[in-house]
C-alpha cells in the first residue's frame, strides 16, 4: 500500500453521506476497495462505482491491507472495532486500521492500545468539510498516531482531502476535530443571528451576505451555509444529531481539562435545544430555525423547509 494503482486491498466500513464518496474516490485512485454498510443501497452504490461489496464487517476487513472505518459515533466505533466479527479480531497483524469517525479522544486511544496488543497499526483521522468536501475530495484530515503510520496512510488521504496534517499521538486527531466542531457550530449560530438581524432590518440579505463574505467576517461556513440558510433549506449534509454528539465531546473534554469555555457551553445548549424540538435530522444550518423560534417564529411569508428527518444516510460529517 504505497500509492495509487497499488494492488493492496482496502476494507471500508461505513458508506453513508461521507463514507460513500470517500470510498468511491479510493476506487478511482486505483485501489481495490471492499465496503460494508448497514444499508444495502450504500453498498450497491460502491459496487456501481467499481468497488466490491461485503455482507458484514468481517468480510470487508478480512485479508485487507488497510481498514478504514467511517461511522457516526463512539458506540458504533466500539461495535465495529471490538464486537464479535469486528475489525480487531478479524484483521492480521501489521494491518493499518484508520478510524475516520468523529469520536471521543479516549475511545481512539483505547482502539489504538487494543490494536497495538494485536500487532496492528492504528490511526485516528477525523475529517472536516462536510458532504460537499467528501464529494469534491477536498476534506481536511487531522491525524493522530505515529509518524511512520501517517506516512504509510498519506497516499490514501491524498485521494480524499486537500489539507492533511499529522497533529500528534493517538487521540490528537479527535481533539483537533472537537475544536473544529466548536468553531463550526459557533460560526453557524453567528451566521444565523447575522442573517436574521439583516432580515428583520429589511436589508437585501443576498447583498448583505456577499459583502460580509468579502471581509473579515468571511468564512467557509458563510460561503457554504449562507445561501441554504437564506432559502431555509435544512436538508442534512451534517445532522444536528451528530453535531450534538460532537458538542458533548467538547464540553466533556473541557471539564476534564478544567477549562471554562462559555461560548462552547451556550452553543452546545442551542444545538441541544433544536434537537429536543425534533430537529435532530436537520442540517446543522437549522440552528437558524431554533433562533427564529426564540424570536417568535418566522415572519409571515417566510416558510421554513425542514428537510427529511429519518430517511437520511447513517453518517455525515463536518
Amino acid at each position: 500500500m504505497t500509492g495509487a494503482g497499488d494492488t493492496g486491498r482496502i476494507g471500508f466500513v461505513g458508506l453513508g453521506i461521507m463514507g460513500g464518496p470517500m470510498a468511491a474516490h479510493l476506487v478511482r485512485a486505483g485501489h481495490r476497495v471492499t465496503g460494508y454498510d448497514l444499508e444495502r443501497a450504500a453498498v450497491d452504490r460502491l459496487i456501481a462505482a467499481g468497488g466490491e461489496g461485503a455482507a458484514d464487517i468481517a468480510a470487508a476487513a478480512r485479508d485487507a491491507d488497510v481498514v478504514i472505518t467511517m461511522v457516526p459515533a463512539d458506540p458504533q466505533v466500539e461495535r465495529v472495532m471490538f464486537g464479535a466479527g469486528g475489525v480487531l479480531e478479524t484483521v492480521a497483524p501489521g494491518t493499518l486500521v484508520i478510524d475516520m469517525s468523529s469520536i471521543k479522544p479516549g475511545t481512539s486511544i483505547a482502539v489504538a492500545e487494543a490494536g497495538a496488543e494485536r500487532g496492528l497499526r492504528v490511526l485516528d483521522a477525523p475529517v472536516s468539510g462536510g458532504e460537499a468536501g467528501a464529494i469534491e475530495a477536498v476534506l481536511s484530515i487531522m491525524v493522530g498516531g505515529t509518524e511512520q503510520d501517517f506516512a504509510a496512510a498519506l497516499p490514501l488521504f491524498e485521494a480524499l482531502g486537500r489539507t492533511i496534517v499529522h497533529v500528534g499521538p493517538h487521540g490528537a486527531g479527535q481533539t483537533v476535530k472537537a475544536a473544529n466542531q466548536l468553531i463550526v457550530a459557533g460560526n453557524i449560530q453567528l451566521v444565523a443571528e447575522a442573517l436574521l438581524f439583516l432580515e428583520r432590518a429589511g436589508v437585501d440579505t443576498g447583498a448583505g451576505l456577499k459583502v460580509l463574505a468579502g471581509g473579515l467576517a468571511g468564512s467557509a461556513v458563510l460561503d457554504r451555509k449562507g445561501r441554504v440558510m437564506r432559502d431555509r433549506d435544512f436538508a442534512p449534509g451534517f445532522r444536528i444529531d451528530l453535531h450534538h454528539k460532537d458538542m458533548g465531546i467538547v464540553t466533556e473534554s473541557a471539564r476534564e481539562f478544567d477549562l471554562v469555555l462559555p461560548l462552547a457551553g451556550l452553543t452546545a445548549q442551542l444545538v441541544a435545544s433544536l434537537r429536543a424540538q425534533g430537529g435532530g435530522g436537520l442540517d446543522h444550518s437549522g440552528l437558524l430555525l431554533g433562533l427564529e423560534r426564540l424570536n417568535g417564529g418566522p415572519r409571515e411569508g417566510g416558510s421554513v423547509a425542514t428537510g427529511p428527518e429519518d430517511s437520511v444516510s447513517k453518517q455525515g460529517d463536518n
